[in-house]
């Protein structure tokens, strides 16, 4: 009898604590269902963070000191005074900062320019057009360094083929690539045939998506071609426009590749850009402080150039 009075009084203590699990069960599977998305980016955006922020404070810890390498190891010794003072009279660097500006500005606008040309009229094509899209990856795809090697051959002036129809048509021996007048230039058109097909392929598929019944209307209350263009595509397209501009830009900033296969920055300083001027001071000088200097500094005017960049698209989108 009195182990039945036992049983029974366990019993709804047994189902209670179940019950406790069960529902305890519930609450941790319905926060996992709620954060599901931030649980399972968490191991990648730490990943990110300890191999973005890690080097950034340690670029940030270079940049105020001056750094040697001795026998004994790597010897530190505070110099951030010393680093800015450079800076400020480093002409070299501000002289690359202007040519990379140049750059940026020149080629971006050229490809985009070129890239919509090119947009409109396969947009325009009825047959051939997957034939199109595929030849016009072909310079993508080619790696830099072929690239460079290749537009270095044509530019020779010796036996290459821009120089040889320059002598035929002008009468002239064109070296490009060794005047400092027309350096930056040479570079210049290499980075536009390189990159112009990327503009084209956003700016098509942007074309693309535009509603087709704004343009028949359009066309049927007898707006002309150039009047479509102005006031209904590039309006509708900014988006896309803004899209590719500010990522063959960020591109842009980073060029080195192709300006050191073709011209090493030279001659002089004409084709000197941030990228190979900062690789300069870190790998052939070994000054690893001033070059961490030089290298918060760009990542500073980048920066900045792109918050100038979203201020003029804000105040575009405001009128």
């Amino acid at each position: 009898m009195a182990s039945t009075l036992v049983s029974k009084t366990a019993v709804p203590g047994r189902a209670q604590q179940q019950s406790a699990a069960s529902s305890g069960g519930t609450r941790v599977l319905d926060l996992f269902d709620r954060h599901f998305r931030l649980i399972t980016i968490a191991p990648a955006a730490l990943l990110i963070l300890s191999l973005t922020v890690v080097p950034a404070i340690e670029l940030v810890r270079m940049a105020g000191a001056k750094i040697a390498f001795t026998n004994d190891g790597v010897e530190r010794t505070a110099a951030l005074a010393e680093n800015i003072g450079r800076l400020a009279n480093d002409w070299i660097y501000w002289r690359a900062l202007l040519n990379t500006l140049a750059f940026v500005i020149t080629s971006t606008l050229a490809e985009l320019v070129l890239g919509l040309v090119l947009a409109l009229a396969a947009q325009r094509m009825t047959r051939a057009k997957g034939v199109v899209r595929t030849l016009m990856l072909i310079p993508i795809l080619i790696p830099p360094v072929a690239i460079g090697n290749m537009w270095r051959l044509m530019y020779n002036p010796e036996f290459g083929i821009i120089a040889y129809l320059a002598d035929q048509v002008a009468g002239v021996r064109l070296d490009m690539l060794g005047s400092t007048s027309t350096a930056l230039l040479a570079v210049i058109i290499v980075d536009v045939w390189h990159w112009t097909p990327f503009m084209f392929l956003i700016l098509l598929a942007g074309l693309e998506g535009l509603p087709e019944e704004v343009m028949q209307a359009s066309h049927l209350d007898g707006a002309s071609s150039l009047q479509r263009l102005r006031f209904i595509v590039l309006p509708m397209l900014w988006p896309a426009i803004a899209v590719a501009f500010v990522f063959r830009s960020i591109g842009a900033f980073r060029v080195f590749d192709q300006i050191y296969l073709l011209t090493s920055g030279g001659p002089g300083v004409s084709t000197e850009v941030l990228s190979l001027y900062v690789f300069k001071v870190f790998f052939q000088n070994n000054e690893l402080g001033y070059g961490a200097l030089l290298s918060l500094v760009t990542i500073a005017i980048v920066c900045s150039y792109l918050a100038v960049f979203r201020i003029a698209q804000r105040r575009k989108g405001a009128l």
